[in-house]
């Protein structure tokens, strides 16, 4: 089992639905999560409280600094059909990514004493799966 540095993570983004998803450079963060829905079915006889999964609920983020040649996180964002997202956490291991059709939001964030940030929220749009 190896280990990885967060240095090689990938991120590829498309401004559509239809369109092809490309490396976003500018970012430096981004996080996925999977979480499931929960129902409760705890029943007499039981000695704790059980549960049964629903479905996972992909949603993420992403974050990094704004270039002022760079306007696909935002374009993203405008997009009617949504876009395909490519989660990558180490280029190093280019087989192992969470794939899928997302819903993006964009925040930009400038202040006096730090760099010009640029970061999105993503919700699913369709299947996620991994490779």
């Amino acid at each position: 089992m190896a280990r990885y540095h967060g240095r090689r993570g990938r991120v590829y983004i498309s401004t559509s639905g239809t369109g092809a998803a490309a490396s976003m450079c500018t970012l430096s963060e981004w996080s996925l999560s999977m979480a499931t829905d929960k129902a409760e079915v705890t029943a007499f006889c039981d000695n704790n409280k059980r549960y049964v999964a629903g479905f996972p609920d992909v949603s993420g983020s992403v974050a990094g600094f704004w270039d002022d040649t760079v306007d696909t996180l935002y374009d993203a964002m405008a997009s009617d059909d949504g876009v395909n997202m490519y989660l990558y956490p180490s280029a190093l291991v280019p087989t192992k990514y969470w794939y899928g059709p997302a819903w993006i939001d964009f925040s930009i964030e400038v202040g006096v004493g730090d760099a010009v940030k640029i970061s999105g929220d993503f919700g699913a749009n369709g299947d996620w799966d991994q490779c």
